[in-house]
Formats: structure tokens, C-alpha cells, sequence
């Protein structure tokens, strides 16, 4: 049997569901299954048993209904006597990708030994779907034991708390395998976790997005992506909201919280096709109805479950709260989505169609040596703050008439400017390595936050997400790191750092910018030229947009992507087919502006 072969057949199942080859099959379903029965019948004929997968699979829709998610479920077989080392290590490795299914297949792969003390606990590692198996060297021995060398490119790892870690490099793993009795050969030791190639994945898991409150207020949703995989025993929107009952994963660990006490038990979930019901025990919180419906509502809705039908939340069988499609939602608000750009120092605005006059008070009149303009959300019925760096420090400046600039935080080494969504100022002091905060609100006194582990590292940029939860920085020329704010007031750091992206060397980060809560726009200039690239912060999960000009800053909110480029300093903007940039003022504007981000 050939190199390539897959030991194992793919179906398509509905959560819930068994493979069903009835007569409640379409004629299209009975179709695949002829298929797949008839390659599996070509296959064994060759003297290895084994079902193949193909476009030929047996089809389940699941119902069609939005609750739970159609997927393809691959069936493992045990290990074959007439099996040499390849097609058992392919046959392992399938075992591994059916195991949350059916851990049968798998132990009988395994030596008693190497049984006893595996186990599928750990990291998930996730290879490329083209693998090698090097088989071993002539050896006296090998009739009773030989080694095996798998290899592939190494693409993600699924942590034990469900978060996806995009990882590249080559991957190999030696495996001692022992000729059996019968014939064939069984594994004598394997390391914990499992070892899913990246069609296993995208076959069994589903890209997720949940919910968790920011701190604080509570007045804002924070998201949190995982990959859940599929299971035949419930509706994908139990899977769903089972994880929602837990911790988030570390990224976002001590920097949000919940409305859903750990007490908290999923009794039923129920459907129609106008209404959803979820019937929980446990110790809700009546003052915190709102909150936990939002984190149902959207960890159900913006996964593509429940939406357009109304969510009732019962507790105990009883009405605990019921929220409405059409209900006014404020709980992913952005805090303003007014544009804004920079001519000779003065801070205009920007509407549809291009300039929209200027903005009132000082930030309005034209002046030099200031830069990297950041913009507030809106206070006080509409007003909104305006930062700038200057030589000597950051000033800021009321939009309004009798606003006037005003140095807030001295140094000579500080980044750009960022303002976080409860209207305080934040910048890294370089020189003194240290994470300053200034509210002009609630006082003027300058405050250091603790960030332990940015203390040896070079911090060129530093950006809070409209969330007030996440912030990205950039360290040296070509490194993006996301972190959060944990804790509250006083005790607020600055941690849980992890790396999102990093260039080639040579390369440079031209500038960054969040577009929503989960997207981070990295403009990076490489050796072919300029690159923009829309990063998933949750998944690493990246697009490419394409560029026509060569640009300096970029900014965003809520899909909408402003551009500043070198030649002839104009701002584009880049229309909704993500293909193509329009001008919008020519020449001598720079820098756009959206508030926060």
C-alpha cells in the first residue's frame, strides 16, 4: 500500500447524529455512501484494509438547523497484521484524530507499557496534512522491534485551554515500534496528546468566538476565540456554551470576568424556529440578567447559532430573562466611529465624501512640532480629547472652543499616544522603562502601571483596543506582542504577553492599528515591499490586503480601513470589496484618525 494512504474514512455527520445508511437517506446521501462503500471494497482488495477518504463521503446536513454545526467524522480501524511500519503510524495517527470519539481504536495501537502511561491530556499538535514516515535501516533485530521517524511541517498547537497557536518549522518524532506474535507492529511508547494533521482539524473544530465581561464597569463584551471541536453527543450550541461556563483561555486570564457563576449547569437546550430556550441552574445573579444575556446572546449569534430567533434564558424552568433580536445592543460599542486627519499640525475632520471642516479650539489651528495625534472617545455629551507628542512630552486638548493644549506627561522618549475607552492617556516612557497613565478626568496626578515584562525590551509602540481590555505592542523593528490589562484602579499590569507576529530580519513594522476587537491592521515594510496584513489576535488567523501606494499610518474601526501614503501625502480609503483605494483628500493631509484604537 502506498505511502499516502489514510487509514480511516471521513463522513459527514450532524451533532447528535450516528452514520445513518437507512432509508431515511436522500438519493444524493445514498449516492456517497455507494462511493465510499465501493473505494473501500478497491482498497482492501489491494491486501490492506482499510476505507479511504475522498470526495465520495456519506453526507449529513444535520436538519439544517443553525443549532448544531454538520461536520465530517473519520472512522479509525485497528492496527492490521500485515501492516509494516508506514501504514501503523498512519493508522496511530488516525486513531489520534477519532479518539475524542471513540478512544477504542487508539490503546490498540499501544504496546501494555506504553498504554499504562499515555495519555491524551496536553497540547493538541497539528502538522501539515502531507507527512513522511522514513522507515527504519536494515536491522539484525528488526523482527522484534524497530524505529520509525515521522515527519512533517509543524502549523499549529491547540492549547489544553482551546486557544489556537499558529507555529511553523519542521516536526519529527521517533517512534520505537514491536512486532507482534500475529504480525504487525504496535507502539511502544508515544508521548502525551495527540497528533491531528490540519485537515483533522478544520474537519472536527470550529474557529469560535465567546464572550467574557470587561472589568470594571462591566459595560463592554470582550471576545475570546478558541477552537472547540464537533461532537456527535450535542448540539454545537451546547458545546458553545458549556465552554463559556469556564475560565477564559491565559491570553485574557485575570483580565475579564463573568456574569455566569461557576455554580452554573446547562440542564436543556431547546428550539424553534422563532425562539431558542436555555434552561440553567445555579446562582444567577438577578442584577447581572443583562450582562449574562449579552455573553449567551453573542457567544451564540456571532458563531452563526440562534440568530434572528428570540433567546429566552430560563433558570430552573422558570423565565429569567429573554432578550429580542431587535434589541438595542451596546455592549460591543466601539465608542465612536468619527474620522479625523492632520494637516500642517491642525486636526480636521473627515466625512464620506472628504474634508469636513475643522475641529474647534486649538487642536484646530495649524502648528508644528506635533505628532502621532490620538483621539479620545466622546465625553460629556460629545466631547471628546485629543492627544499629540511633542519634544518635551504629550499634550492634550479639549475639542471645544475654549480648548487648549496642555503638556500632561513629560519625557523625551515616550511612544505614541493611546487612550483607553474610560478616557484616561497612555504611553511607555523609554528612558525610564516605565507604563505611565494619566486621567484627565477623574485627576490630574500621573500614574506608573505595573508591566514586569516589558522592563528589557525595546517598545517602540504601545495600543489599548477599544475592548479596554487587550493592548498590542511592538518591540524593536519587527515584533508584535499582544498583552492585557489585569486587575483594577491601583493594581492594574499590564501582562499576559504573547507573540502575534514577528518580520524577517531586515524587515521593518511600519505601523499598527485595531480595526475591531479581534483584527489588528500590521503594516510592515519587507524586502519585496509593503505588506498590510488583518491579524486575528486570537487565532493568528491572517488575511492580506492589497495596497496601491506606498503608505506611513494606517487606521480602522468596525471594518472601515483609512490610509495615509508617502507620495503626494494623501488619505485613501479602502472600499468594502477590500480590493480597491479610493482617494479621499489630496494634497497635504496626513495621518487619519479614528477614536481609540
Amino acid at each position: 500500500m502506498g505511502q499516502d494512504t489514510v487509514q480511516g474514512t471521513v463522513r459527514h455527520m450532524g451533532p447528535g447524529t450516528a452514520p445513518d445508511m437507512g432509508s431515511g437517506m436522500t438519493r444524493t446521501r445514498r449516492l456517497a455512501a455507494v462511493g465510499a462503500i465501493a473505494l473501500a471494497l478497491a482498497w482492501t482488495g489491494s491486501g490492506c484494509t482499510v476505507i479511504v477518504s475522498g470526495p465520495n463521503t456519506v453526507s449529513d446536513e444535520g436538519g439544517g438547523d443553525p443549532l448544531t454545526k454538520p461536520f465530517q467524522r473519520m472512522i479509525a480501524i485497528p492496527p492490521q497484521k500485515t501492516w509494516g511500519p508506514n501504514e501503523t503510524i498512519r493508522g496511530l495517527q488516525a486513531a489520534m484524530a477519532v479518539y475524542a470519539d471513540d478512544p477504542s481504536i487508539l490503546p490498540q495501537y499501544l504496546t501494555p507499557a506504553a498504554r499504562a502511561k499515555w495519555t491524551a491530556e496536553g497540547p493538541v499538535t497539528v502538522l501539515e496534512d502531507q507527512y513522511e514516515v522514513v522507515p527504519p535501516p536494515p536491522r539484525e533485530d528488526a523482527e522484534t522491534s524497530l524505529k520509525a521517524v515521522l515527519k512533517g511541517r509543524w502549523v499549529a498547537r491547540i492549547n489544553e485551554d482551546d486557544a489556537y497557536k499558529p507555529t511553523t518549522g519542521k516536526w519529527e518524532k521517533t517512534y520505537e515500534l514491536v512486532k507482534t506474535p500475529q504480525g504487525g507492529y504496535l507502539v511502544n511508547d508515544l508521548p502525551p496528546g495527540l497528533l491531528l494533521t490540519n485537515a483533522d482539524v478544520l474537519r472536527s473544530y470550529r474557529p469560535t468566538d465567546l464572550y467574557y465581561l470587561n472589568r470594571g464597569t462591566r459595560s463592554r463584551l470582550v471576545v475570546d476565540r478558541v477552537r472547540l471541536r464537533l461532537k456527535t453527543s450535542e448540539s454545537f450550541a451546547q458545546t458553545v456554551l458549556e465552554r463559556l461556563l469556564k475560565p477564559p483561555t491565559e491570553a485574557l486570564r485575570g483580565a475579564v470576568t463573568t456574569s455566569l457563576p461557576p455554580s452554573t449547569k446547562i440542564e436543556s437546550i431547546g428550539s424553534s424556529e422563532e425562539r431558542v430556550v436555555i434552561n440553567l441552574s445555579g446562582l444567577l445573579d438577578r442584577s447581572a440578567e443583562d450582562a449574562l444575556s449579552a455573553q449567551i446572546r453573542h457567544s451564540l449569534n456571532m458563531n452563526e447559532i440562534a440568530k434572528g430567533r428570540v433567546i429566552e434564558v430560563q433558570l430552573d424552568g422558570e423565565e429569567f430573562t429573554t432578550d429580542r433580536p431587535d434589541a438595542v445592543d451596546e455592549w460591543l460599542d466601539d465608542s465612536g466611529d468619527t474620522a479625523y486627519y492632520v494637516n500642517k499640525g491642525a486636526v480636521h475632520y473627515l466625512g464620506k465624501d472628504g474634508p469636513a471642516g475643522v475641529v474647534a479650539g486649538a487642536a484646530g489651528e495649524q502648528r508644528g512640532g506635533y505628532s502621532d495625534f490620538a483621539v479620545s472617545k466622546e465625553h460629556n455629551g460629545g466631547e471628546a480629547l485629543v492627544a499629540a507628542r511633542t519634544s518635551t512630552g504629550i499634550s492634550v486638548a479639549w475639542l471645544r472652543h475654549d480648548g487648549r493644549w496642555q503638556e500632561v506627561i513629560p519625557g523625551t522618549d515616550l511612544t505614541p499616544p493611546t487612550w483607553h475607552r474610560d478616557g484616561s492617556l497612555w504611553t511607555y516612557d523609554r528612558k525610564k522603562a516605565a507604563l505611565l497613565r494619566y486621567d484627565p478626568v477623574r485627576g490630574p496626578a500621573l500614574e506608573r502601571i505595573q508591566a514586569p515584562n516589558l522592563a528589557d525590551l525595546d517598545v517602540t509602540r504601545l495600543r489599548i483596543a477599544r475592548d479596554g481590555v487587550r493592548v498590542v505592542v511592538t518591540t524593536g523593528k519587527n515584533t508584535v506582542q499582544i498583552g492585557a490589562l489585569i486587575g483594577e484602579g491601583t493594581a492594574t499590569t499590564l501582562g499576559n504577553f504573547q507573540l502575534l507576529t514577528t518580520t524577517e530580519v531586515g524587515d521593518e513594522i511600519v505601523d499598527i492599528a485595531w480595526g475591531d476587537d479581534e483584527h489588528l491592521l500590521v503594516l510592515e515594510e519587507s524586502k519585496a515591499g509593503q505588506i498590510l496584513n488583518e491579524i486575528n489576535v486570537g487565532d493568528g488567523e491572517t488575511t492580506g490586503v492589497p495596497l496601491k501606494d506606498r503608505l506611513k499610518s494606517v487606521a480602522a474601526v468596525d471594518g472601515r480601513i483609512l490610509a495615509e501614503s508617502e507620495g503626494g501625502t494623501k488619505v485613501w480609503e479602502l472600499d468594502q470589496d477590500r480590493q480597491t483605494w479610493t482617494a479621499k483628500i489630496e494634497p497635504e493631509a496626513g495621518q487619519p484618525i479614528f477614536p481609540l484604537g
